[in-house]
């Protein structure tokens, strides 16, 4: 533990905070509930009907109930995501491919990934990183898309399904659909123990707090390393005691 002075910022307000876990949470039973709908058989229930099984615990009825009921409470917190979104810059930290410097901080960041670099700028949200986030809000729109234009088809006259059935015919029938479904499950999936791996590693690197940040909202700078994209977040409020608030210990 480094006893030169940190830079304490304030970054993530408590509803990207909260989503993040309830994400974790959801993606994490939506993932195996999803596997055990499209493959019983994947856990060992071999030789049970799943779907007519009522007195098993593993029957079709019961995780799809967990299934669905995931997805509504996962889908009400992005509307928190979007309001924090709204609210707080540090909440909308995504990516400007259409500036130089998110290429040049791109390539200076990648090169630092592959060992070439020992360090690369500091930054509150780097550029890979938050190109990463926003393809896995893509991917978690489609899945809701997906999942929907399924989920509402069992009621064909509903207005779920005059909304997301649609859906089942632009992506030539609800068959594609699934598999669409299925394959960005795992895309997901990949990219979570990715994102994991390269948190752990910024934190074991950098002494950023990396992790602790989507606890408290704050992460940790050299003094003298001001984050180059600094300016993306709010600096208003508290500036002194908040936003940059120095620390002889980390």
């Amino acid at each position: 533990m480094s006893n030169e002075p940190m830079a304490r910022i304030y970054i993530f307000s408590p509803f990207l905070r909260i989503f993040h876990w309830v994400m974790v949470f959801s993606i994490s039973i939506l993932f195996v509930t999803g596997l055990y709908i499209g493959n019983p058989a994947f856990i060992g229930t071999q030789g049970i009907e799943a779907t007519y099984a009522v007195e098993s615990l593993f029957s079709m009825e019961t995780i799809r109930y967990i299934h669905f009921a995931t997805a509504y409470i996962f889908v009400a917190t992005i509307i928190m995501r979007i309001y924090g979104m709204v609210m707080y810059k540090g909440d909308r930290l995504f990516p400007r491919p259409w500036t130089f410097e998110y290429w040049l901080g791109t390539i200076d960041v990648a090169l630092h990934y592959s060992f070439i670099l020992p360090t690369h700028r500091p930054y509150v949200r780097n550029h890979m990183a938050r190109a990463g986030y926003a393809s896995v809000y893509v991917m978690i729109l489609l899945e809701i898309i997906t999942g929907f234009a399924m989920y509402y088809m069992v009621n064909p006259n509903g207005i779920g399904a005059k909304i997301f059935g649609s859906f089942n015919h632009l992506l030539v029938n609800e068959y594609v659909v699934h598999i669409i479904h299925h394959y960005i499950a795992w895309f997901i999936v990949l990219f979570a123990i990715t994102h994991i791996y390269m948190t752990i590693r910024a934190d074991l690197t950098e002494k950023g707090g990396e992790i602790s940040s989507m606890f408290s909202g704050v992460k940790y700078f050299h003094v003298h390393d001001e984050p180059k994209d600094i300016g993306d977040i709010d600096h208003g409020q508290d500036n002194n005691t908040r936003n940059r608030q120095h620390s002889s210990t980390r």
